[in-house]
This record gives structure tokens, sequence and C-alpha cells, in this order.
């Protein structure tokens, strides 16, 4: 149902990486597979250095070849958002989400 209220993700998503998009830009039931985690050291703010953001990042598994679906966003500026990473859910602050890529599964 979002699909018809929502902008279409190719104008939200900033300049994308093959057709990927940002998991920070996905919507609630936007379907995908993860394609690219990286924390880039230019994106600041995030409150760790970026080599222990990528660290974590993996340590949860988002790990490049995982399936990924957005379940749900926080009421206040949609922060945090909860994902369901192949069989497990996790919440990450959306400029965490920043650097995971996805490549969302065709509607």
């Amino acid at each position: 149902m979002h699909d018809m209220l929502a902008e279409p993700i190719a104008s939200r998503a900033g300049p994308a990486r093959g057709g990927a998009v940002r998991l920070s830009a996905a919507r609630p039931g936007d379907r995908g597979v993860i394609v690219e985690v990286g924390a880039d050291a230019a994106g600041a703010g995030h409150g760790v250095a970026v080599d222990e953001l990528q660290r974590r990042l993996l340590e949860f598994g988002f790990v490049e070849g995982a399936e990924i679906e957005v379940l749900h966003e926080g009421a206040i500026r949609r922060d945090p958002i909860a994902v369901r990473l192949d069989d497990m859910r996790v919440a990450l602050r959306r400029r965490d989400a920043q650097d995971v890529w996805i490549q969302l599964d065709p509607r």
C-alpha cells in the first residue's frame, strides 16, 4: 500500500550502485538482497569509528547475499528501522543503514 504514497525508490535513494539503493532509503515492505556493506569514511555522525561500525554491521549479519526485508519504521523521523535479516529481526539507526546497499526485488 505504501507504494502508492511513496516516491519512486530511484529518486529517494540518491546515486545508486548498479541499481542498488541504500537500506536507509527503503520503506516497509521493501525486500531484497544485500550487495555491499561498507562504512564510508566521509560519513560522520555514527558515534563510532568507521571500522568499528562496519565490524558491528557484519557481526549482526549484514553480509553480502543476505536476504533483507524492511518491517517497520519508528514514528519520529522514521528512525530506527526494523528489518528481517535472513531468519532474525534487527533494529538499527537509519544513519547506520546508509552503509548497507541492497538490490530490491522487482515488484
